[in-house]
């Protein structure tokens, strides 16, 4: 699933995110979603959460 949809990510939930400094590499971290700070319903660029351990970054992949 993607990560551009806030109905697809809740707290507990398996991601892979892009860190602010990987977005020129595209460098995914794997983590579970903490706190969700995106409030709309969507973003183009995917969601913005806080993973468990306290890295932010935009949704790019919701894992199973």
């Amino acid at each position: 699933m993607k990560g551009t949809e806030r109905e697809n990510i809740k707290v507990g939930t398996r991601v892979r995110i892009v860190q602010k400094q990987d977005q020129r590499s595209g460098k995914l971290t794997d983590g579970v979603v903490q706190k969700i700070l995106t409030n709309s319903f969507n973003h183009p660029h995917g969601i913005k959460v806080m993973l468990e351990n306290g890295v932010v970054g935009r949704v790019k992949e919701v894992l199973a």
